[in-house]
């Protein structure tokens, strides 16, 4: 029977489908190479039009004491949802694309360092009439251009040893994090009381030694709907609306007492038309309210992504156990939360291929070269601030999204910085003249 089948479709299908394929090759092929095209000067027009902006670096030094929750952080971070091309003009042959940032920890030595960086030279003073609306007693300093932390080391592995990852969510992004809600943080608590999650990266980051370096990397960019304007075909899913219906099969769930995840759309119908009601869990509660919170916050595409960094001799593996684990806090098991996505070796691509070259050892030279390819593009990926678009367009991975809630517990101003030490801040605060001083006329 098999047999018969095989020989009747070499015999009269495929003499069919080529024959079809000749007809229709002065058709195909050409649509193929407008598409290739398209998508070559897509690329082109994309990477002028960024090389032709002047991005800006700012560091934020801090003072010993703010009193601020991260909710000020998301005033500021409203301020980096911007739009791209506003014409079809703008769009394809000028190359504009929507403005992205990078909110940036860096630790030099253990000395750490706050940055915002903005891909365009005019978000310079909206970002710092921002942060000083909200935050009066930091300073703001722009950083050269030429002395930017990232452009001070060269890739040299002969001088610098690199390893770096990127994080994704642990869930679908219509589950939030663990956010600074979660930890009380919105509501107003003595210093001794008060649970910052971003305490366990700060102390991560003051704990590097001599010689060594970490850079932690948020890249954001407006989540919006996108069409033709942004050279897409077809638009995005909706996440609110996926929100909405996941929040319905956790309930439909509830009342059938079956999984949310196995919820299909005829337990929707037997749901409706049975009397009863949700008999949902405290977990099951707080993951919707969570949900519904997070629906009504404004998002972002995100990237985070980290390096570390180590000259001859100062290496040490324990802080890629610490890079790896410096996100955990921002996890639960009822919400979402960050992991180990990429990172800089062979055993992405290739399982076991570590094992393979112990056995078999001539694979040993091609793996190292691959995780020398795979370790310089993340690390110039990192120095260009590069996800969203040309040269690194979604690097190994594709965004995730994020609420300005979640960057903002990520990415905020710690109000007790004394705990410290190595944390780059200002002396004393900034205040304002007294109200009675006298001016000369």
């Amino acid at each position: 029977m098999f047999s018969e089948l095989l020989y009747k479709f070499g015999t009269e299908i495929l003499p069919v489908v080529y024959k079809t394929l000749f007809v229709l090759s002065p058709i195909i092929i050409p649509l193929i190479l407008i598409y290739i095209a398209v998508i070559l000067y897509v690329r082109y027009v994309q990477l002028k039009y960024i090389s032709s902006q002047e991005p800006v670096l700012l560091e934020i030094k801090i003072p010993k004491d703010i009193q601020k929750s991260p909710l000020a952080m998301e005033i500021v971070l409203g301020a980096m949802q911007q739009s791209g091309a506003a014409t079809y003009t703008e769009a394809y042959l000028v190359g504009k694309v929507p403005a992205w940032f990078s909110l940036e920890l860096v630790s030099i030595e253990g000395q750490i360092h706050f940055y915002i960086w903005a891909c365009e030279k005019k978000f310079k003073a909206i970002l710092e009439h921002q942060i000083y609306a909200q935050y009066p007693t930091v300073e703001v300093h722009l950083v050269d251009k030429d002395d930017d932390y990232a452009k001070q080391i060269p890739y040299n592995p002969k001088e610098y040893g690199v390893w770096g990852l990127q994080y994704k969510l642990t869930k679908p992004d219509i589950y939030p994090i663990k956010t600074y809600v979660d930890y009380n943080m919105d509501k107003d608590q003595k210093d001794e009381y008060r649970i910052d999650p971003m305490t366990a990266v700060l102390e991560f980051l003051g704990s590097v030694s001599k010689g060594q370096q970490v850079w932690l990397q948020i890249l954001i960019k407006k989540h919006a709907k996108e069409e033709l304007k942004e050279f897409r075909l077809h638009e995005k899913p909706d996440w609110q609306k996926a929100a909405r219906n996941e929040i319905k099969k956790i309930k439909v769930g509830s009342m059938l007492d079956i999984d949310p995840s196995k919820v299909e759309k005829k337990h929707l119908i037997i749901a409706e038309e049975s009397l009863k009601f949700p008999n949902m869990t405290k977990g099951q509660i707080e993951t919707i309210a969570a949900i519904e919170r997070s629906a009504g916050k404004m998002a972002f595409d995100t990237m985070i992504r980290g390096i570390y960094i180590a000259k001859e001799g100062a290496f040490n593996p324990i802080n890629i156990t610490g890079l790896i684990g410096s996100m955990r806090q921002y996890s639960s098991n009822n919400l979402n939360g960050l992991k180990l996505s990429v990172w800089t070796d062979t055993d992405i691509d290739v399982p076991l291929y570590k094992d393979l070259a112990v056995l078999f050892p001539f694979l040993e030279k091609p793996r190292l070269a691959f995780k020398a390819r795979l370790t310089k593009r993340m690390f110039n990926a990192y120095k260009l601030r590069s996800h969203f678009y040309p040269p690194y367009r979604n690097h190994r991975q594709n965004t995730f999204i994020l609420t300005t809630e979640e960057v903002a517990t990520i990415y905020h101003f710690p109000s007790n910085v004394s705990a410290t030490p190595t944390l780059t801040k200002i002396a004393s605060k900034k205040s304002g003249p007294p109200a009675n001083l006298p001016i000369k006329k």
